[in-house]
Order: structure tokens, then sequence, then C-alpha cells
């Protein structure tokens, strides 16, 4: 767990990921000497701060956002929401500006609902602030801020140390809106003709989702993915024996949104590990379950 701790405490807001790009792409050039097979590395201005991860002859790609929630400092110590995190006035928030490190408190107005910070001084406007983290792990369980997606990273990131065909892309801006993923697709389906993914990203416990079950294929959400596909998904979870869960939501998303709407015929489906207290500074994932995803990753890439 020393690489998600890692990767957790790395402030990494949607629109500013570069340092958490810039960790990835030392970890990778450090650690694929002991890789099993050698990527092509693509990362460069055509894709500002995405990171693509080329393995042999690619069928499948891997998509996991690098960012995460926060909030922007605006005007009177006013904040805006980053994406959608949960808003608990005490909160511990922190960031930097041009007058030093910030260790801020999150405050809400009891009757407008406004958010705002509670510090010695003012802080610059368009600072981006976001949760402490306070990495937790016991025998069973992980619980920090940003397991959603460090996790889905760090999925993406083990899945590589085995990976000989396939694609692995590290897309920006999932948790506020989107944009990244429209352009690396169009360069994965026209420079490698791959037209299926997998989304490497954390879903959440729910009535019919539970910690400590395997990790959940997700048979929609907000969008609908074309049915023969994830049958295919489903088919190969059965036979390899890995305990998994299906999912059923009828709101949310991830980058498969922007592959859902592509003017290419991209097929699409969500596996990863369900979390509970979600875009929380506590956010709290069953080890057992991540162990469940990298497993399924690894044979839905050497299958599909």
């Amino acid at each position: 767990m020393h690489l998600l701790h890692s990767l957790c405490r790395l402030p990494a807001p949607a629109g500013n990921e570069a340092a958490l790009t810039q960790f990835v792409l030392n970890y990778v050039r450090q650690q694929q000497g002991t890789w099993r097979y050698q990527p092509q590395i693509i990362a460069d201005e055509r894709f500002q701060d995405c990171i693509l991860l080329v393995f042999g002859q690619p069928r499948t790609a891997v998509f996991a956002h690098l960012d995460s929630i926060g909030f922007t400092v605006r005007y009177g110590r006013q904040l805006v929401r980053i994406g959608g995190p949960q808003a608990e006035a005490g909160y511990r928030l922190v960031g930097k500006d041009s007058q030093g490190e910030v260790d801020c408190t999150l405050t809400v107005d009891e009757e407008t609902g406004e958010l705002g910070y509670a510090f010695h001084r003012d802080i610059d406007r368009g600072t981006e602030l976001t949760f402490y983290c306070d990495f937790r792990e016991t025998a069973t369980t992980v619980q920090s801020c940003y397991l959603d997606n460090r996790l889905g990273v760090w999925n993406a990131l083990r899945l590589c140390e085995t990976l000989e065909h396939g694609i692995v892309a590290f897309s920006c801006w999932e948790e506020h809106g989107g944009g990244s993923v429209a352009y690396l697709a169009r360069y994965i389906y026209e420079t490698y003709g791959v037209r299926q993914a997998l989304i490497s990203d954390i879903t959440w416990v729910t009535e019919g989702v539970h910690a400590g079950q395997g990790c959940a294929i997700s048979l929609r959400d907000s969008l609908i993915p074309r049915r023969a596909y994830v049958d295919r998904i489903r088919a190969i979870a059965a036979s390899s024996g890995i305990p998994y869960q299906l999912e059923v939501e009828g709101s949310g998303g991830s980058d498969a949104k922007e592959l859902q709407h592509a003017a290419a015929p991209w097929d699409w489906c969500f596996v990863g590990a369900p979390e509970d207290h979600v875009h929380t500074p506590n956010e709290l994932v069953v080890k057992h379950d991540i162990e469940s995803m990298l497993a399924l990753y690894q044979v839905l890439l050497r299958e599909l």
C-alpha cells in the first residue's frame, strides 16, 4: 500500500493534475525495468497532462483518471467546489498560495449553505484546496481521501507489471466535466484501431453492492454500455473464479461518458472496487475488493 499512500498524498484537483502526472511518469520510468513487457510511453503537449502507455499489439484500453475533487478559493473567504466533494464543517483543507502553505478548516454557513474557510489570513483567490490526507490502513481495509480515483490509478500501474498487450490511459478532468478522454479516445482509435475499453475507477457501496464481496462490474449508470460487450466481460469473470458483484445504477458516470459520445464505435464497461464515505476525507475500501479488481483486470486484458 506504499504506492497507494503516495498517490493519495499528492494533490491533483481537476485541472491541476501536473504534479501527479510527473509522479506517475517517474514511477513508470523507475519501475518498467521490472515489468514483464515494456511499454511505449506517450506523454507530450498533444495530450496536456494525460499519459498513454502502449503495450504490444493492444486490443483493449484501460482508462484511469488522475484528478480528484476539491475546492477553489473565490472572494471574501468563499470556496467553490471542484467536482462534487461532500462539504462538512470542520474538514481540514490544505494547499499553497503565493504567501506559503495553507492548512485551514472548511466552514459551511448554516442558513445559506455557502462554503468558506477559517484561516489566520486571506488565501489568494484561485488557490486550490484539497482534503488533508490521513491515510489509515488495517489488516483488511484502507481509508483515505482520494481513493477515488488514486486506487484506479494504482490498479492501472499494477496491471502494467504483467501486461503484454493493451493500452493504459491516464486521463484528466473526470471529476469536473471531463474533456480529455475525447482526444485520447480519438488518438487511440485512429492510431491503434482499439475500440474496447475498461474504466478503472471506484464505485459506491450501496444497498446492492457490498464491501468485501469483490469488485463491481457495472451493467449501467446514467449511461448504458452495449450489452453484448458487457456479457463478454461477465462470461470471462464468471469462468475466472474471481469474486465480483453486478452493479445497476440510474445515476453517476465516469470517463465512459466521452467514449459513449465519441464519433467511433467504442465499447466500454466500468469495473471497479466499491468504496464507502464517497467524496469525503474518509473514503473506505476493503482490501479483498482491491485484490479482486486487479486480478480481474489481469484476466480481462488477456482474454478480451
